[in-house]
């Protein structure tokens, strides 16, 4: 692959725009309700033979129910669902979204698969123990594993588990440094609300970072500008 990969998360234009200006895409639907297969095996055919697509795992892994990313899931969980769901749970309810995940992610011939863990999901021992379990079953599964932890995380408890279970750390690298990973990964979130528009001294900085193989996704209001800018740096 190319050294530097840019990006949004999901489509901010049309497939048809977006494909002809990018080469990378993190697929959002995934986190919320997964499409079915057949949709993004569509998204695949239109897609240059380049272009590459991560995934967002769904949200039934790592979230609990009482979140309010779960008013986009499109039916209710039950209480008994409930208690079986998020935070990597060794439950056939996690394991079964993880199946539905790598389905479609197969499907988008997509090699990297993004965690993404809630605030509440914080640096405990259960937490430790759930992750343990759940990643050393699946194995690599012929993925790279990205986790990006927005709860309280000693840097001990990232260092170890991501090393332990060659899990990428992802960050916004403008906030902080990532601690482990065979390659990089940036979410740039924008801030509280996703209001913020980079800077080209941000942008500058972001790109002097940037010295191995490394995604950049930009998640903010912004997004398709701020990365049409930071691809027009990277190309000076």
């Amino acid at each position: 692959m190319e050294r530097v990969r840019v990006g949004c998360c999901g489509f901010p234009k049309s497939r048809r725009q977006y494909f002809s200006i990018f080469n990378l895409v993190e697929v959002q639907q995934t986190f919320y309700r997964p499409p079915p297969v057949e949709t993004v095996l569509k998204w695949r055919k239109e897609a240059p033979a380049d272009f590459e697509f991560t995934v967002k795992a769904w949200q039934l892994i790592t979230h609990p129910p009482s979140s309010p990313t779960y008013r986009r899931l499109g039916w209710k969980v039950s209480p008994a669902e409930a208690q079986q769901c998020g935070f990597f749970r060794p439950t056939a309810e996690v394991l079964k979204a993880w199946e539905k995940t790598r389905d479609i992610a197969q499907a988008l011939g997509a090699r990297v698969v993004v965690f993404q863990t809630p605030a509440s999901f914080v640096d405990c021992a259960q937490n430790i123990e759930n992750m343990q379990i759940f990643f050393k079953k699946l194995g690599q599964e012929n993925f790279l594993f990205v986790w990006e932890p927005r709860g309280r995380w000693s840097d001990k408890s990232v260092s170890f588990l991501c090393q332990e279970l060659r899990l990428t750390h992802c960050v916004d690298p403008l906030e902080r440094p990532p601690l482990w990973g065979d390659f990089r990964y940036f979410r740039l979130h924008g801030g509280p609300n996703y209001k913020h528009k980079y800077t080209d001294e941000e942008l500058r900085r972001l790109r002097d970072m940037v010295d191995t193989e490394t995604y950049v996704l930009f998640n903010n209001i912004e997004m398709y500008d701020d990365a049409l800018r930071f691809n027009s740096l990277l190309g000076e």
